[in-house]
């Protein structure tokens, strides 16, 4: 096992070290051996549309969840969701829903049974994962009935488990782009975005990301979580002198 990954990041590289490590590396779900393939694992793509940023404030629209086992897309779903509050039209020029599209829909309450049901047993997978992973939390919070425990919740729902988020690989190995936005590495990667700003066809397009960049990155799913956790405190700490400076 060599030192470091094409992404120029080094790491100690005794398998040894490695194989006693990812036992215990934090995020993992405990569904799943730390030393697997990640490839191996049937994981969920999640992507969701949303009135705002704001996950305490703003709610989701539009869930996107596409299943992919062996790199093949096994299951894919779009739900259209009634937030009980206008969609601003900043947010509405983005993914184009609008109010009048919504009526009829069911609350977020009404179709969590489904979305729980749909990610149960499942690696969960988000481009820009703290985005529709705070949505996720929220919306549970609002909507999970008493008496629900972690232990009846999929990975996703989960606090100790991390998301698998090919924005974090793509800004490591896509370095000569200028911009890693969802489409941007699409375009260069030659992959169909269908739809884009609509919750499945963006989590659709997500799974391809990364199975694309799959070849670049850690083969085990131990070492997978152990160093996106450290690749994005480097790039969060690189964004944030980025700021300071400008």
């Amino acid at each position: 096992m060599c030192g470091c990954f094409p992404t120029g990041r080094h790491y100690p590289g005794i398998a040894d070290l490695i194989a006693d490590a990812i036992q215990n590396v934090e995020g993992l779900c405990q569904e799943f051996d730390p030393g697997m393939a990640w490839e191996d694992i049937p994981f969920a793509v999640i992507d969701f549309e949303t009135t705002g940023r704001n996950p305490e404030t703003d709610r989701v629209i539009e869930i996107g969840v596409v299943c992919f086992e062996n790199g093949q897309v096994t299951r894919r779903e779009g739900l259209l969701v009634n937030p009980g509050i206008p969609i601003p039209e900043e947010s509405r020029a983005v993914h184009g829903i609008s109010d009048e599209e919504l009526q009829g829909a069911p609350d977020f309450a009404t179709v969590m049974v489904q979305v729980l049901e749909l990610l149960q047993g499942k690696l969960p997978v988000a481009y820009n994962a703290d985005f529709d992973r705070g949505f996720l939390k929220a919306e549970l919070s609002r909507a999970t009935p008493e008496g629900m425990t972690a232990g009846d919740m999929p990975p996703a729902a989960r606090d100790d488990v991390l998301w698998v988020d090919p924005l974090v690989w793509a800004r490591e190995i896509l370095k000569e782009l200028s911009s890693r936005k969802l489409g941007d590495v699409t375009a260069h990667l030659g992959i169909s975005l269908e739809r884009a700003h609509r919750a499945a066809g963006d989590a659709e397009a997500t799974g391809r990301v990364l199975l694309a960049l799959a070849a670049q990155m850690p083969r085990i799913y131990g070492e997978l979580i152990r160093l996106q956790k450290r690749y994005a405190a480097f790039q969060e700490a690189e964004f944030a002198a980025w700021k300071r400076f400008r």
